[in-house]
């Protein structure tokens, strides 16, 4: 190939013919639509994969624009590509990485294991587009070839799995982890605004001893910090990259140190920690680290619904419920019933979670697949992951923004609650004994009594009893109390603001 630079046209993307042109492949020649840069490869799986609705993450393709770019790089730099040449591949790799050439991948998820035909797709467009750009005939794959040039050093067996960890880490790092941070950050304010504020707590939904909603909400935001640290620690699977391995490993066709090097270009490009795999044979046989990052997605699932259900059973009523929280009135609840309003961001956060569980069943199944040197199950694998984070990052930016931020207590109906607790009893066991402890409660229900007047009627004096048995002392069991009897300043529940 000559090495003298041709003139590289300044052309829109887009393609104005009608009908279709002739492309090739090793089986043959095949017909593909004139107005498209894909190529033949594409256009088979068209054929044969047009399975469902469901199409390869377009996430996928931009992070195999980053794949393709470094290639570009690192052969260009070694002279294995003309400079010109390298630098027109990056071009359209940039392309594709802002999005600009989303239409020419359409390719279904229900395609070869390994992402092959993804892979060809991203080829035979870059190849068709930089055609363009030199003004040749597309199809011609001259003088930019999809496999010896955009495909230099590469096979799909180490490109695919490496774009899947770009578009999983991408995923994870701009939309889940922000999200969660946000998300945790109003649940933190919420429980820092309601610190002091005593309420009766339940466990197997029955009424139990007093906490404060600030120590309850403290909870959920614990819950959240636990989950985004679960995360990260998964997604360090993430940043070790199978590119340089090629077909099983060993990386045939590639140049020595062809994998360290795209690697360290990948991080340089994307701003991510990426390194080459040191074993590229683990990389490339198994999805382990996808497995481990759906599983924290998963568990996060399941906080998020343990947080949401106890939302709408919170703010259940408005008068025969709990209804100790009034949840923001976002739409109307019925078309029969007039003024009805349903907690419905809880209800969508239950279903997200519920459908993120499914997903990482599938995630789970196929990462247990595949057959000695490759997972054939990379497109199920990256497609439920991608679509995992992706509904729990919406999700929770419209719980925090449409119910957690707006969420107000029904404070009257906290104090009545307090006041009506038969469980307070629990601090009068140490000093009066269990069993007429017991027989206080069952009088109290009974007989329809407050706690204390049960407690006068069984001989407990009053003074004893006010002493004993004050609610807000009662959720900070221990803590020191001032000359006057007041609380001192409890510590805080939570931890600085993370950012």
């Amino acid at each position: 190939m000559s090495t003298r630079a041709p003139q590289i046209r300044d052309l829109p993307i887009g393609l104005r013919a009608n009908g279709t042109r002739t492309e090739s492949d090793s089986l043959g020649e095949i017909q593909v639509p004139a107005d498209h840069y894909w190529g033949a490869q594409t256009q088979r799986s068209l054929i044969h994969f047009s399975i469902g609705e469901d199409r390869m993450p377009k996430a996928v393709y931009h992070a195999y624009g980053y794949v393709k770019k470094a290639a570009a790089i690192v052969n260009g730099r070694a002279g294995r590509l003309p400079e010109w040449l390298a630098d027109l591949i990056c071009h359209v790799c940039d392309e594709i990485v802002r999005g600009d050439l989303d239409s020419e991948f359409p390719l279904y998820v229900w395609q070869t294991g390994s992402g092959t035909q993804s892979n060809m797709n991203v080829n035979e467009v870059i190849s068709n587009r930089a055609i363009q750009l030199l003004g040749g005939r597309l199809g011609s794959k001259d003088p930019v070839h999809p496999n010896d040039h955009v495909n230099m050093g590469q096979s799909s067996n180490d490109t695919f799995v490496t774009a899947m960890h770009i578009a999983a880490t991408m995923a994870m790092e701009r939309q889940v982890l922000p999200a969660l941070v946000r998300l945790r950050d109003a649940t933190a304010d919420r429980s820092r605004e309601w610190a002091n504020t005593v309420k009766i707590g339940r466990t197997h939904l029955e009424d139990a001893t007093p906490l404060t909603v600030g120590q309850e909400w403290s909870g959920y935001a614990a819950q959240l910090d636990d989950a985004s640290d679960h995360l990260k620690q998964t997604m360090t699977g993430l940043y070790r990259l199978a590119i340089g391995g090629t077909a099983v490993g060993t990386g045939l066709n590639a140049p020595p140190g062809f994998g360290d090097e795209v690697a360290a270009q990948l991080a340089d490009l994307t701003g991510l920690p990426f390194t080459s795999a040191p074993n590229k044979f683990a990389a490339q046989a198994s999805c382990d680290p996808l497995v481990r990052v759906s599983a924290a997605l998963r568990a996060l699932a399941v906080s998020l619904f343990k947080f949401a259900n106890d939302m709408r059973w919170l703010g259940s009523g408005p008068r025969t419920g709990l209804h100790e929280l009034i949840l923001p009135s976002n739409e109307p609840g019925s078309s029969i019933m007039p003024g009805k309003v349903n907690p419905t961001q809880a209800e969508a956060m239950l279903m997200v979670a519920v459908q993120v569980v499914g997903n990482d069943s599938a995630v789970s199944m196929a990462g247990a697949e595949g057959n000695f040197e490759l997972n054939a199950f990379r497109p199920v694998i990256i497609d439920n992951v991608l679509r995992s984070a992706r509904l729990l990052a919406d999700m929770m930016d419209h719980f925090r923004t449409y119910l957690i931020e707006g969420a107000q207590l029904n404070s009257p109906k906290l104090k009545s609650n307090v006041e009506r607790s038969i469980m307070m009893v629990t601090a009068l066991s140490p000093v009066i004994g269990y069993d007429r402890a017991a027989r206080i409660a069952h009088r109290a229900l009974a007989e329809n009594l407050t706690l204390k007047d049960a407690a006068l009627n069984c001989g407990v004096p009053e003074p004893l009893y006010d002493k004993v048995v004050n609610p807000e002392h009662l959720t900070r069991p221990g803590v020191a109390t001032s000359g006057n009897g007041a609380q001192r300043r409890p510590r805080r529940l939570l931890g600085r603001r993370r950012r």
